[in-house]
């Protein structure tokens, strides 16, 4: 069982950066991959960025490469813009999910990025 706490969100200027977290707990984390995705207000969820269990392969949606970087602990987003706003989740999956959200088997609840124009 692993269980996922995210925190770090907020809000933000456009041009500005945030630091999200996702808190990982359970003796099997080590073998997942961590994922992230974001919801916006009457938006699927769509995919971010993820990383493989040994931090060795990551991959970004179009819309944020150059801008975040995943680590397995942080995603740190740089050169914020309003359309990033939404709520922010971690997701863990076994060896790496990629952008499947059917791949991650266990999900944090959400941190609110607001970002003002």
């Amino acid at each position: 069982q692993v269980q996922l706490v995210e925190s770090g969100g907020g809000l933000v200027q456009a041009g500005g950066s945030l630091r999200l977290s996702c808190a990982a707990s359970g003796r099997t984390f080590a073998t997942y991959g961590v994922g992230w995705f974001r919801q916006a207000p009457g938006k699927e969820r769509e995919f971010v960025a993820a990383i493989d269990w040994s931090g060795g392969t990551t991959y970004y949606a179009d819309t944020v490469k150059g801008r975040f970087t995943i680590s397995r602990v942080y995603l740190q987003m740089n050169s914020l813009k309003p359309e990033d706003t939404a709520i922010y989740y971690c997701a863990a999956a076994k060896s790496f999910g990629g952008s499947d959200p059917n791949k991650y088997n266990y999900w944090g609840q959400g941190t609110q990025v607001t970002v003002s124009s």
